[in-house]
C-alpha cells in the first residue's frame, strides 16, 4: 500500500522533531546534510522558475491592458491583507501586553544593527542593473522586473520574437520536470530540516519570551485559519481545505527551511497542476508575492515592536501605532524571501516610532522559530491571492493532478502543456498575419 505524499511528509516532520530531540549530538553529522542538500536544489529552481515563467506569463498575455488588470487586482489583495495582517497583531500585543510579563533582559545587537538598510535601497536595489549579476545572485525583484520587460518586449516586437519566446516555454516545461524530481524527495528533506532545526535550537530559547511566542503564534493562526479563509470563501469561491490539501507539499517545505522562495517552485507547481490555476496568473502573482506578500511577517513585526517597547516602558500611541502598520508592510514587502530577513527590517520599523534597535536582542531567541511559523503564512496568504486573481480575471480552475500527482485528466494535461507552448507561438502567427495585412 503506497502512503500518500502528504502523510509522508506529516509523518516526516513529527519523526525529524523527535529525532532532533532525542539524537542531537548526531544530527549536524548525519542528517543536516541532507537537509542542505535538499535547500541547495530547491534554491537552483527558483531563478529558472521565476525568469521563465514570469518572461512566459507576460507573452501569454499578449495585451498589455489584461497585465495591468492582473497586477492591480493583485496589489489590491497584498496591500489589503499585508494591513490586516499588522493591525491584527497589534490589537493582540495591546490586549496580551507580551512585554510587560517577559523575564528578557536588554542587550545590544550590532550585527543586526550594522545591516540597517536605508528605506531608499529598498526601491533602488529592485531596479535591474546587471542581469547576470542578478541571475547569479539569486536577487529575486530584478529579475522579475527584467522578466516583465522582457515578456513586453516580446509582446510588442510581434513575429520576431517568436524564437526567443518558444525557448522559454521549452526552458519552463524543463523547469516543471526538475522540480517534480525534487518533490519526490520532499519527505527526506523535510524530517533532515525538521531534526536540524529542534538539534540547534532546542525548546529551552522559548521559555524567556513565551508569552510574546505565544501572542505571535495565535496571530498566525488566527490570520490563516480563520480571517484568509474567509477571505479565500467570500472573494475566490473556492474551498480552503481543498487548497490547503493541494499545497501541503510546499507549507511542508517552507516550515522548516523558513524561506519563501526555497518553496516557490514547488508552490507554483502545487497551484498549476492540482488547483488548476493558469501559469501566467502563478507567474505573475507567486512571484511578486514571494517578495511583496509577507502577511506572516508584517503580523510578526507588529507584535515585536509592541513587545520591545513594553519591554522598555515606552508608550505608543494611536498615531505611532498607525506608523506602525504602514512601516511593517512597506518594510515586510521589502524583505528578502529567505530566513531572518524579517529581522533586519525591523530596524526601519523601530527607528520609526522611536524604538531601542538594541531591543532586538530580546526576541532573537525564538526569532528562528517564529521564522518557521509566520513563512508559510506567508505562502498561504500568496496562493490565496492567487486563486482570487485567478477567479476575477473569469479563468476556470481545472486541475490536472490530485494531490499524489497522479493524472486525473489526460485530456486536460496535453491541452494545458500544449496551450502553453502553442498560444504564444499561435498569437505570434496572428500578429504576422495582421503586418502583412497593413502591408
Amino acid at each position: 500500500m503506497k502512503i500518500k505524499l502528504h502523510t509522508q511528509i506529516l509523518i516526516s516532520i513529527v519523526l525529524g522533531i523527535l529525532a532532533g530531540y532525542f539524537f542531537r549530538e548526531y544530527i549536524p553529522t548525519y542528517i543536516t546534510p541532507f537537509g542542505q542538500i535538499f535547500m541547495r536544489l530547491l534554491k537552483l529552481l527558483v531563478i529558472p522558475i521565476v525568469f521563465t515563467s514570469v518572461t512566459l506569463g507576460i507573452v501569454s498575455i499578449g495585451d498589455t491592458k489584461h497585465l495591468k488588470g492582473i497586477s492591480t487586482k493583485a496589489f489590491t489583495y497584498f496591500i489589503s491583507t499585508g494591513f490586516i495582517a499588522t493591525t491584527l497583531g497589534l490589537i493582540l500585543a495591546n490586549l496580551v501586553k507580551p512585554g510587560s510579563h517577559s523575564a528578557a533582559s536588554v542587550e545590544g545587537l550590532k550585527a543586526v544593527v550594522a545591516k540597517n538598510p536605508p528605506v531608499s535601497e529598498i526601491f533602488v536595489t529592485m531596479a535591474p542593473q546587471n542581469i547576470f549579476e542578478s541571475l547569479s545572485k539569486g536577487e529575486v525583484l530584478p529579475v522579475i522586473i527584467f522578466a516583465i520587460l522582457l515578456g513586453v518586449a516580446l509582446t510588442k516586437i510581434g513575429i520576431k520574437g517568436k524564437p526567443i519566446a518558444v525557448f522559454f516555454e521549452s526552458a519552463f516545461e524543463a523547469m516543471l520536470q526538475i522540480t517534480d524530481w525534487i518533490i519526490a524527495l520532499t519527505p527526506i528533506g523535510v524530517f533532515a530540516l525538521s531534526a536540524n532545526t529542534i538539534a540547534t535550537l532546542g525548546i529551552s530559547s522559548l521559555l524567556s519570551v513565551l508569552t510574546y511566542f505565544v501572542t505571535v503564534l495565535v496571530g498566525l493562526i488566527i490570520h490563516a485559519v480563520i480571517i484568509l479563509p474567509i477571505i479565500l470563501k467570500v472573494f475566490g469561491n473556492y474551498s480552503p481545505l481543498a487548497l490547503f490539501k493541494s499545497l501541503l507539499p510546499a507549507l511542508a517545505i517552507a516550515g522548516p527551511t523558513a524561506s519563501s522562495s526555497a518553496a516557490l517552485p514547488i508552490t507554483m507547481d502545487c497551484l498549476n497542476k492540482k488547483v488548476g490555476v493558469p501559469n501566467k496568473i502563478t507567474s505573475f502573482v507567486i512571484s511578486v508575492g514571494t517578495t511583496i506578500d509577507m502577511n506572516g511577517t508584517a503580523l510578526y513585526q507588529g507584535v515585536a515592536v509592541m513587545f520591545i517597547a513594553q519591554m522598555y516602558g515606552i508608550h505608543l500611541d494611536l498615531i505611532k501605532q498607525g506608523l506602525i502598520v504602514l512601516t511593517a508592510f512597506l518594510a515586510s514587502a521589502g524583505a528578502a524571501a529567505v530566513p531572518g530577513a524579517g529581522l533586519v527590517t525591523m530596524v526601519i520599523i523601530l527607528n520609526a516610532v522611536g524604538v531601542p534597535i538594541e531591543g532586538l536582542s530580546l526576541i532573537l531567541p525564538v526569532d528562528r522559530l517564529l521564522d518557521s511559523c509566520r513563512t508559510p503564512v506567508n505562502l498561504w496568504s500568496n496562493s490565496i491571492g492567487a486563486v482570487i486573481v485567478s477567479q476575477h480575471e473569469g479563468e476556470k480552475l481545472r486541475p490536472t493532478t490530485d494531490n499524489e500527482g497522479t493524472i486525473i485528466d489526460m485530456e486536460q494535461e496535453v491541452s494545458e502543456r500544449e496551450s502553453q507552448l502553442i498560444k504564444p507561438a499561435d498569437r505570434f502567427k496572428k500578429d504576422r498575419e495582421k503586418e502583412l495585412e497593413t502591408v
